[in-house]
């Protein structure tokens, strides 16, 4: 999208922002850019008739949209199990694209859905940074999360 302008503030318009809003107005951000990505290349319209694809009545396409995000998460696995370089992309790791298609996919759905993502994605951030379990000690412990 280069060339692309949008409302979002230049660092220096940033200062007063906590790290907090930040990621949420970046999450937020990546679900308009992709979904309007995917809009404008008629992902969200019957391929057939023209008319809009609509998520809230429609459960099956909320479905297929996630089954196409751990497609892509697939997809990673094999190309980092296979040490491959991206086919489209030279110079990328077959992993790194996989993934970027991953949250391409889930920042798509969020827009669709008027999700929240960089908000969900802040407050969840928060609540992890505060569990005991996810503590080096916790995890070092019998049982604990080991990855």
């Amino acid at each position: 999208m280069s060339g692309a302008t949008s409302a979002i503030p230049d660092a220096e318009g940033m200062a007063h922002i906590t790290n907090d809003e930040v990621l949420a107005l970046a999450g937020n951000t990546l679900a308009h850019f992709c979904h309007q990505a995917a809009r404008n290349a008629g992902w969200w319209a019957d391929i057939r008739t023209g008319a809009p694809l609509d998520p809230f009545s429609d459960k099956n396409l909320v479905l297929a949209k996630l089954a196409l995000v751990h497609s892509e998460v697939s997809e990673a696995v094999e190309g980092h199990r296979k040490g491959r370089d991206d086919d489209h992309l030279p110079g990328r790791l077959s992993i790194e694209v996989e993934l970027a298609d991953a949250v391409i996919r889930i920042a798509d759905l969020c827009g669709a859905l008027g999700l929240d993502l960089g908000g969900a994605i802040s407050e969840k951030m928060a609540y992890n940074a505060g569990r005991v379990d996810h503590s080096i000690a916790h995890r070092q412990a019998v049982g604990g999360k080991a990855v």
